[in-house]
């Protein structure tokens, strides 16, 4: 019997709107994009992105999602079916505040999936917090540029959580959760006053992320180094040698 090809992936059934393009959050260079590329990489700088329009759809239970998406989207999930509804809400609710910044969405699901995979090997951490955070770490932007002029890092910590928890709350999130979550986003640039394991996972989900963009000098021991001081769980040093050096 022949392979029957999922509709999804089938270009018979797509619109113009399925093929598009993504600023690379490195470098800025618009790289094109199939709706069903799980991720593609950068020409210019090599940077891999993820795909910000993705729709798993079936593959989140198909037994061949990996085959199909290079990656199995169940892969750090609690298995919760609680949760996975809430990350897509919580999701579409970021979505909302970026707009068209496909670039800033596109970091947002980066990180989120770096922690996922940091969370599936960290014990002790609680999933709604962490993936919380991960998606909503940098709502501030929007309104720290229009208040300040600016996206640095202490003025996301001063506008992000609001707007994350106007979110949370929309989203009827318990209060402990939307608390933690707000402590995690007042901090995650300076980590001065937090660090549960939820924040240390975010922490260094958002570096894997940031690394390469923010020291691009460093290199070979120098970097070693860096990362070994830098980053705050075991998992993450793994995943940042393994990307980096």
């Amino acid at each position: 019997m022949s392979k029957t090809m999922c509709p999804g992936q089938d270009t018979a059934f797509w619109t113009a709107t399925d093929v598009f393009d993504v600023a690379c959050a490195q470098c800025g260079h618009e790289v094109e994009f199939f709706k069903d590329d799980a991720k593609r990489r950068c020409r210019k700088c090599g940077n891999l992105i993820g795909n910000p329009k993705l729709n798993l759809g079936c593959a989140q239970w198909c037994e061949h999602a990996k085959e199909c998406l290079g990656y199995d989207p169940k892969e750090g999930q609690t298995g919760a079916p609680e949760e996975e509804a809430l990350l897509d809400r919580l999701i579409a609710k970021m979505k909302g505040v970026f707009g068209n910044d496909q670039r800033r969405i596109t970091h947002a699901l980066t990180v989120l999936e770096h922690a996922q995979k940091l969370l599936a090997a960290e014990k002790g951490a609680n999933p709604k917090v962490v993936l919380t955070a991960a998606v909503l770490h940098d709502v501030g932007i929007p309104n720290a540029e229009k208040k300040h002029n600016s996206s640095a890092g202490r003025f996301q910590e001063i506008e992000g959580p609001p707007v994350a928890r106007a979110i949370m709350d929309d989203l009827k999130l318990d209060e402990e959760t939307a608390d933690h979550v707000e402590r995690i986003i007042a901090n995650h640039h300076s980590a001065k006053d937090i660090d549960t394991i939820e924040f240390r996972i975010l922490w260094d989900a958002d570096w894997l992320v940031n690394l390469p963009e923010e020291f691009p000098e460093k290199k070979g021991q120098e970097l070693e180094g860096f990362i070994e001081k830098l980053f705050k769980t075991q998992s993450g040093k793994n995943s940042a040698r393994a990307l980096y050096l």
